[in-house]
């Protein structure tokens, strides 16, 4: 082997590694930063005394804003794992946040919009993120483009992650 060829394999070893850690520690902070936005929101709802609800719910009801939607597109959507999602959605109707109304085509499917009072929540959810983003550049320093470039990059990885399981790669 020349010495060109043993630098070449290190090289190729070293990107791979770092590879590897760069992809687990974005892993790590897709996890944190989602646990991190979910006592961002308790903190919220904590501060002005609404402890009725949690922080999941709230996001629940924020997800769902103007919608109407099924607990099924509520999960395809992503947002949410399946037996949270009927476990949440049962809790919000009887809090009086969601309505819900079984389907006419399909009695099995149930469809869910927000009451007024749930409507309150999405709003106070929008309005914790709008206050964020008036500062989010000054003080957290994070910029328009950074922001683009993180969403392009988790686009891309979403897309991988589904490929994943469609295609049993």
């Amino acid at each position: 082997m020349t010495l060109s060829n043993a630098v070449e394999v290190q090289s190729t070893e070293n990107n791979d590694e770092s590879l590897r850690e760069n992809y687990l520690q974005a892993l790590i902070l897709i996890e944190r930063l989602h646990r991190q936005l979910l006592d961002v929101i308790k903190d919220e709802f904590d501060r002005n005394g609404k402890t009725d609800i949690n922080s999941v719910q709230a996001l629940l009801l924020f997800n769902i804003g103007d919608s109407e939607m099924t607990a099924g597109e509520l999960r395809s959507r992503g947002h949410y794992l399946g037996s949270n999602v009927s476990y949440n959605l049962k809790k919000l109707v009887e809090a009086g946040y969601i309505n819900h109304q079984r389907s006419d085509m399909d009695r099995r499917s149930v469809r869910v919009r927000l009451t007024d009072t749930g409507r309150e929540v999405c709003d106070h959810v929008n309005a914790l993120f709008d206050r964020q983003l008036k500062s989010v550049e000054e003080i957290g320093g994070v910029s328009q483009d950074d922001l683009a470039h993180v969403n392009k990059t988790l686009f891309k990885l979403e897309r991988f992650w589904m490929d994943q399981i469609r295609f049993r790669l």
